[in-house]
């Protein structure tokens, strides 16, 4: 996603931040009570400055986003998860050489990488809490790495191969294992983000075992080996196997052919033991190019920024069957999708999905807009704490 830069001023920022706090700091009427209103994990810019931070919802649609706290940073960040102790841990874009960490007192811990690896842009944290996961590169042959860390020092402490290249999202399942999406386009360290060799690609899901020092407990490919699956999401029960949840899986194709990026799907489901893109209809315009993904209820959400639009999707009820997508709402530049998973770690949210987009932030299933987002450009994703 390309930042746009804004007409807000740094010293509009500084004198709004200013006003907020002071704002935030009056006490309230006596017998007064408030219902916080939600506030998410996030990475923004204003103008060509960048941050991270909390952005909160205001009490009126039309108002826009309250930066609640930011966090002022030298590259773009990615991926972000809240940790067991109320701490935010921010992951640098790929390839990334920094780690944030945001106590809940607003202090700064700062983490950067050893010379020969670099992150990729996400993070989450160990079933016990103990550890931190990051997907990484090592620089000398290209191959994904999970790079495991201690919770507290942010210093790796071990490394697991990922059977791949170019690993992006990770999940954990509930029995502890990891699900990682190795994106599989080849990449060298004095070409950043360029992308070389695609006709080489390699992309998978892999299931890794902490358990069992990281070993690669099973391994999944799509047919169309220019797709790259790239960003996850838990969804429902698998209706014939309640055992297993479906895991939803935001695709990017790389396809030479502008022709077959417009035709390429933008979603893969895995039902734990088979792995398939899902068609998209005739007329789609998405560019081949799915963002975010998040769940609600028995729906997954793709959005596809380059298109303009969110798209939802309803998971087979037989093996057989395909994932069908259910229609497409317009959202300018929607690319963030988060739920409220966070007020229900076990299944995925039937209340509520909030996207953000160039102007406007949306909830769902009403699709109300309910605040304004055009003072800053949103990043790729945030988490709803």
């Amino acid at each position: 996603m390309a930042i746009k830069p804004m007409l807000l001023h740094r010293r509009q920022w500084l004198q709004a931040m200013s006003g907020m706090a002071l704002l935030a700091s009056m006490p309230l009427a006596s017998g007064a009570t408030t219902v916080p209103s939600p506030q998410f994990a996030a990475a923004w810019a204003v103008g060509p400055e960048l941050f991270v931070g909390v952005l909160q919802l205001p009490p009126h649609a039309d108002a826009a986003l309250h930066i609640v706290h930011a966090h002022a940073i030298p590259t773009r960040a990615h991926g972000m998860t809240q940790l067991s102790d109320g701490s935010l841990l921010f992951a640098s874009r790929r390839p990334g050489d920094w780690l944030l960490r945001v106590r809940p007192d607003g202090s700064e811990q700062w983490h950067w990488i050893e010379a020969d690896r670099a992150f990729n842009g996400h993070v989450i944290a160990s079933h016990d809490g103990q550890h931190l996961y990051t997907t990484e590169t090592d620089l000398a042959d290209s191959q994904g790495l999970i790079g495991v860390r201690d919770v507290h020092t942010l210093e790796k402490i071990a490394e697991w191969r990922t059977g791949g290249m170019d690993p992006h999202q990770l999940l954990l399942d509930t029995d502890g294992s990891l699900m990682v999406a190795n994106g599989g386009i080849p990449t060298q360290p004095e070409t950043g983000r360029r992308k070389l060799k695609l006709d080489h690609m390699d992309s998978s899901i892999a299931r890794l075992m902490p358990q069992a020092g990281g070993s690669i407990a099973g391994q999944w490919r799509l047919q169309d080996p220019r797709l790259s699956l790239r960003h996850l999401a838990w969804g429902p029960t698998v209706a014939w196997a309640p055992q297993r949840r479906w895991l939803g899986i935001a695709l990017q194709a790389e396809h030479d052919s502008a022709e077959l990026k417009q035709r390429a799907p933008v979603l893969a489901l895995f039902d734990g033991a088979q792995l398939h893109a899902t068609p998209i209809p005739p007329a789609a315009q998405w560019q081949g190019y799915g963002g975010d993904i998040s769940c609600q209820g028995t729906r997954f959400a793709v959005s596809c920024p380059r298109a303009d639009q969110l798209t939802w999707w309803q998971v087979p009820a037989t093996p057989k069957a395909h994932g069908q997508c259910l229609y497409q709402d317009s959202q300018q530049g929607v690319y963030c999708v988060s739920n409220d998973s966070v007020l229900h770690p076990l299944q995925p949210s039937t209340a509520t999905l909030w996207t953000g987009g160039n102007q406007q932030v949306r909830q769902w299933p009403s699709s109300n807009a309910v605040a304004g987002s055009a003072d800053l450009a949103l990043d790729n994703h945030w988490v709803q704490i």
